[in-house]
């Protein structure tokens, strides 16, 4: 019965090890291939200054709302109520403005999201697609990616395919520019779109003047109602102010009256 056991473990180690000396392996530093691609670090940069601006826009409404609620704070013993109620309201407004702006930018559909994919996507498929062509024609079972969450304990540098991927992406590029330049040369100076490709610009220019006309009338509704809370305001202002001074007119002819 030992015996038979010790056979089906032999058996079953020597199958194991076959398969895994059958197994072709690689891995990349994908940190590193991109840090050696232009584009990818043109992307990265268009993309940083992108944020860095819409965050100090952020940033500087979320100040503003700030003071203003400061502000409140110190005059609210002084203000009527329906004056509190106002300041409130157009805190209330810019809060759901701020909301809205960060939902615009780094929301999952916002600029953010649009801008990387446009910048950067095409880049990492540039990798994709280098390591795919790679793997068949070295027919590599598996490779790894150093850079990601995977832990790796020893790496062989031999394994490792990193400047392979960066060459046959310059040999793409390179490939994919010549063709360009011949198909320039090539092209009929009067080469027009055709109706498909017009129809399709004309949807598209349609889509994005309706996106801006939406936030344009949504923008002046909002800037409408701040002017009018503002008007509101300064009305009431002035007519306590007229309050505060008949009052101390009156007091101070009742003063005389007294002397």
């Amino acid at each position: 019965m030992k015996k038979i056991f010790l056979l089906i473990v032999l058996l079953l180690s020597v199958t194991f090890s076959w398969s895994q000396r059958g197994q072709s392996i690689a891995y990349i530093d994908m940190e590193y291939i991109l840090e050696n691609v232009p584009e990818y670090l043109d992307a990265q940069n268009t993309l940083d200054a992108k944020v860095a601006k819409w965050r100090k826009k952020l940033d500087e409404q979320a100040r503003h709302i700030e003071i203003l609620k400061t502000d409140l704070a110190n005059e609210k013993a002084i203000l009527t109520k329906d004056l509190i109620e106002e300041k409130e309201e157009e805190i209330s407004l810019k809060q759901i403005e701020l909301r809205r702006l960060e939902s615009l930018y780094f929301g999952p559909n916002g600029d953010m999201f649009s801008v990387r994919k446009q910048l950067v996507k095409p880049i990492q498929d540039q990798v994709y697609n280098a390591i795919q062509s790679i793997s068949l024609r070295k027919n590599y079972d598996f490779v790894f990616d150093k850079s990601s969450d995977l832990v790796m304990l020893y790496s062989n540098k031999k394994y490792d395919i990193s400047d392979l991927v960066l060459a046959t992406i310059d040999r793409s590029r390179l490939i994919a520019e010549k063709g360009r330049q011949r198909e320039e040369r090539n092209l009929a100076p009067t080469n027009e779109l055709t109706d498909r490709q017009k129809e399709v610009i004309t949807k598209k220019e349609e889509a994005q003047a309706k996106r801006v006309a939406d936030a344009e009338a949504k923008k002046k509704l909002i800037a409408e109602k701040r002017e009018k809370l503002s008007q509101n305001r300064e009305e009431k202002r002035e007519l306590l102010r007229a309050k505060i001074e008949a009052l101390r007119k009156k007091k101070e002819e009742q003063k005389k009256e007294q002397e």
